[in-house]
């Protein structure tokens, strides 16, 4: 496990011309731009690992959490390796970013800013299918400690595919919550009742933001054809970043990644469509109950907002489409609001996204994340 370690030091305290390419026009450093170097990181990591014979690709982000966040400006240390291999195509990488330690000392936790998660897959430079990796071994009990992590969560990931809205129902408090939300709607909208959708409720696709980019050469990978999945993880942040201010009108605060994938890749020359919209807020407009009645929540002054950004790939004469990947963001905003779905879609996307919203909350009250109360220098 130790020979894949890697780690790199970003002088951003000490280099102001470095540091001018990660602020934003508010002086806070771009998270977008540190996760798109943890996953070049990642993928130098899974290269010592395998070796140059293969292609290896970001197939997903587990989670991106903050658990200490920056309060001033300094040298970063951006360090991973490979914590689960078990001889299958598919590896997981352990990523972590803090202040730099000084010479000779060791990182202190309390300087931990971000940890993070991804699954490499290597594939057959020339089939490109999936070809298997040698599985890491354990030298110490912190190393088995990590591989027996990691074991969990390729199981976890595995649970989660199985469980997925596309391949099963919602079940019956989902159900319940879904009726509760329609019969919402139909009270904001019935002449004899006297509610009236809140100014703070906001419909789905009243949310949505909307870009289109072509892909141009210098955002591609080490293999020349396609676009580097860091590229394409900074892009879809700062366009949920854009979404979530959108809809508060206030600055948000970035609280999570959470589980996203890369589901095929996307060519140089190629026409990157991203869609994101606001699909669930915690606390929600209605939650049932075990009775089966909804509880309305209207007095809260913070709102979690989860933003899922979907992508997708054309060819620049717009033939053949394809998805290229989704990607779940949560902000915290100083604001009282909520989402309303209305289409069959939209329930769909709630629910699902209610679902991520569950871990997220277990990660705050378990104290594995900062909920973005905190002042910060990031985004």
């Amino acid at each position: 496990m130790s020979d894949s370690y890697h780690s790199v030091i970003l002088p951003l305290g000490n280099e102001p011309w470095l540091l001018d390419t990660y602020l934003n026009s508010s002086g806070h450093i771009r998270l977008g731009t540190l996760f798109m170097d943890l996953d070049a990181l990642s993928g130098v990591i899974a290269y010592k690992h395998t070796g140059d014979d293969v292609t290896t690709v970001t197939a997903a982000f587990d989670r991106i959490t903050i658990l200490h966040p920056l309060t001033e400006i300094c040298d970063l240390e951006l360090s991973g390796q490979v914590t689960y291999a078990s001889g299958r195509s598919s590896m997981e990488i352990s990523l972590q970013v803090a202040k730099a330690p000084k010479d000779g000392e060791q990182v202190k936790e309390q300087d931990i800013m971000i940890q993070a998660k991804c699954t490499m897959v290597s594939l057959d430079p020339g089939t490109k299918k999936p070809v298997n990796n040698a599985p890491v071994r354990t030298d110490t009990e912190e190393e088995k400690k990590l591989y027996a992590e990691g074991e969990k969560n390729s199981a976890h990931r595995k649970e989660l595919g199985q469980r997925s809205l596309l391949k099963t129902t919602p079940n019956d408090e989902e159900s319940d919550l879904i009726h509760a939300m329609w019969q919402k709607q139909l009270q904001y909208h019935d002449p004899n009742d006297a509610l009236r959708k809140p100014n703070n409720v906001y419909f789905m696709d009243s949310t949505i933001l909307n870009t289109a980019s072509i892909m141009q050469p210098q955002y591609r990978n080490r293999h020349q054809y396609m676009i580097f999945g860091g590229y394409l993880l900074k892009q879809t942040f700062e366009l949920a970043f854009c979404c979530a201010a959108s809809f508060a009108h206030v600055r948000p605060t970035f609280v999570s990644l959470d589980p996203s994938t890369f589901q095929n890749p996307v060519p140089v020359g190629s026409v990157l469509y991203l869609t994101a919209t606001v699909v669930y807020t915690d606390p929600p407009i209605v939650s049932g109950s075990a009775g089966g009645s909804e509880k309305t929540h209207d007095d809260n002054t913070q709102t979690r907002v989860q933003i899922r950004v979907d992508s997708k790939v054309r060819d620049v004469e717009h033939g053949t489409t394809k998805p290229t990947g989704q990607f779940n963001y949560t902000f915290l905003v100083e604001k009282n609001l909520k989402v309303l779905p209305r289409t069959y879609t939209e329930f769909m996307m709630y629910v699902d996204a209610r679902r991520r919203a569950r871990r997220v909350v277990e990660s705050l009250q378990h104290g594995e994340a900062d909920g973005g109360t905190k002042e910060r220098i990031t985004e």
